[in-house]
């Protein structure tokens, strides 16, 4: 599978230039100032935070094949998951540009079909939501209990309130109501892969039918999900754990930069979790944007310039978005490669 490498380079385009206008208003001689704290041992605690990271929501996307009878290896489930994260990062809308490659290069790797593929890789991104909104809750109550709130706080809050109870009752009628879904996707994908097969040679036009018949196979795959309650349970446990590792990459960055501070820890807890909402904005995994949202967050939360916000920002996305685009590209390579041993063997 091929990305549009023009639509790729116009995402990163818009990336640098939303990063750079930030870099620009914030100012390139404080930041640069700031980020001349940051020492090789603090580096090196920020990258071993975020290797930790890939590695539990490796494990998460083990445990989710494991509930759908697809068995494979620890290091092969990290690979896949380093591969997600890569495609993830260097497509517009975050997951929801990554997941059609995810979910193939799982199915190729596993001998699964595509929409167990895409069932894995879906229910791992709508496991990941618990642990974030769990932390971004603790974290803000404990704000809200212990220091002054002013408007900004407050409109931080109503984000956490508001996707809290808001995602959950929006994943709760989409299911209750997945035959219409099923119907509706089915009736609006027909036609347009007709239109398109009439234009663009190769372009497989498939029945209402047919389609009607793959969206009931990922949802079957789903609801086998979360029937295996101990995996689930698992996978979340590993969900969990990931989170805390992406908090400690960027509460490691706060400590580099702002050195005898003490920020508090539960900080970080509010900001990963709400700044990685940014990553859904048309741009490669959200970069720029989500640094941007960073800086937001922390200027109110902690009191620090926002040239040290920035600089920590940029530290952070080195140490979880850049490493794993960097480690993801070369497991998708693996994993594509013509001479892959679990191709031809089971394990």
């Amino acid at each position: 599978m091929e990305f549009d490498s023009r639509g790729v380079a116009l995402g990163f385009l818009g990336a640098a230039a939303v990063l750079g206008a930030l870099l620009w208003f914030v100012g390139f001689a404080q930041i640069r100032q700031a980020l001349a704290l940051l020492s090789a041992q603090s580096l090196l605690l920020i990258v071993g935070a975020g290797l930790c990271w890939l590695g539990s929501w490796g494990l998460t996307l083990r445990q989710v094949l494991d509930s759908l009878d697809v068995r494979t290896s620890v290091p092969k489930a990290i690979l896949l998951y380093a591969s997600a994260a890569f495609a993830n990062n260097i497509t517009p809308f975050g997951q929801a540009g990554g997941e059609p490659f995810s979910a193939l290069l799982i199915s190729r790797a596993t001998d699964s079909k595509y929409e167990t593929g895409l069932a894995a890789i879906a229910s791992v991104d709508t496991l990941n939501f618990i642990p974030s909104i769990a932390l971004a809750t603790i974290g803000m109550a404990y704000y809200v209990t212990m220091f002054a709130v002013g408007d900004s706080i407050l409109l931080v809050a109503g984000i956490v309130g508001t996707l809290a109870v808001g995602i959950p009752i929006l994943g709760y009628l989409l299911w209750t109501n997945r035959e219409a879904v099923k119907h509706g996707i089915a009736r609006v994908l027909a036609p347009t892969f007709a239109t398109l097969g009439g234009v663009v040679p190769g372009v497989p036009s498939p029945t209402r039918k047919a389609i009607r018949g793959r969206v009931g196979a990922f949802f079957g795959a789903v609801e086998r999900v979360g029937q295996k309650r101990e995996d689930l349970a698992t996978a979340v446990l590993c969900s969990a754990l990931g989170w805390l590792f992406m908090c400690l990459a960027l509460y490691f960055s706060l400590r580099a930069l702002v050195p005898g501070n003490g920020i508090p820890v539960f900080i970080v807890f509010i900001v990963v979790p709400v700044a990685t909402i940014a990553s859904i904005l048309p741009l490669p995994g959200g970069a720029g944007g989500v640094e941007t949202a960073i800086v937001l967050l922390l200027v109110p939360t902690t009191g620090i310039t926002a040239a040290t916000a920035t600089s920590a920002a940029i530290v952070y996305r080195g140490g979880t978005y850049w490493l794993s685009t960097l480690l993801g590209g070369i497991a998708a390579a693996v994993l594509e490669g013509p001479d892959v041993p679990w191709r031809t063997s089971e394990e």
